[in-house]
């Protein structure tokens, strides 16, 4: 598929879509709906046909977040919690995996916590490999580590795979000046720099994402999943959702 992609109407060749486990389930509800999931899938299928490679990093607080065993008096440590999040996300993979799978996409999950029976290891090079192949990657198990955030995962796999955008889908048209979801009068961004995401504390992803990110100067872009066909308007380079980058254009 990369040799497909200088011909294709996308300006990249490798994309990471970030989905979060909320995405796998619908507003307000917990677990997974196939119905979400197989949406999501044949939005990936039809952006995947642009030429461009995908690779899918995944979170799990549909199924449970680390964090909610570690407030008040929980029995359960801190970084079991975070290994217990982990494995939701290997369970969100499993079933993007075969929905995918059903629409005719070849794929591979990849889990940066070892489980031979259910997916490969996370090895960089075989990744890329993959993602030259034409298969789609869904990356799971986080970074492998506890204490370490799903975002960060994705702004670290991004760089490890070599992609030219990190892709963060969420339920929001983009980045705003507050929680629209809470305040209807909140302004979107359509464009922002790390900077002015770090000194207004904004909602993109965690401080240590956004950290990495600006580093090596790898672009972001925030967008409404929720919106049919976005993914794919995404992939084409279309002015949709919030770009942070170096700086402003």
């Amino acid at each position: 598929m990369s040799d497909s992609a200088a011909q294709s109407g996308s300006p990249y060749r490798r994309i990471v879509l970030k989905l979060s486990g909320e995405s796998f389930a619908p507003p307000g509800e917990r677990g997974i709906s196939m119905e979400e999931v197989v949406h999501i899938a044949a939005q990936t299928q039809r952006a995947m046909l642009q030429g461009v490679q995908i690779a899918i990093v995944i979170g799990g607080g549909n199924i449970l977040r680390g964090a909610q065993f570690t407030a008040g008096n929980s029995s359960i440590q801190e970084a079991t919690a975070h290994y217990m999040g982990m494995l939701a996300t290997v369970i969100n993979g499993l079933a993007l995996q075969d929905a995918l799978e059903s629409l005719k996409c070849q794929t591979r999950l990849m889990t940066s916590v070892k489980m031979d029976g259910v997916a490969e290891p996370f090895i960089r090079r075989r990744a890329k490999r993959h993602l030259e192949k034409g298969r789609i990657v869904i990356i799971a198990g986080g970074t492998g580590a506890p204490f370490v955030t799903t975002d960060t995962a994705a702004a670290q796999k991004a760089l490890e795979v070599d992609a030219d955008i990190l892709m963060k889908a969420t339920r929001v048209e983009g980045v705003y000046s507050e929680d629209p979801e809470k305040n209807p009068h909140a302004v979107l961004f359509r464009h922002l720099t790390y900077q002015q995401v770090r000194e207004q504390n904004l909602r993109v992803m965690d401080p240590t994402a956004i950290a990495q990110c600006m580093e090596h100067n790898l672009p972001i872009l925030v967008f409404n999943y929720r919106q049919d066909g976005n993914i794919e308007r995404a992939v084409r380079g279309e002015k949709i959702g919030t770009t942070v980058t170096s700086h402003l254009e």
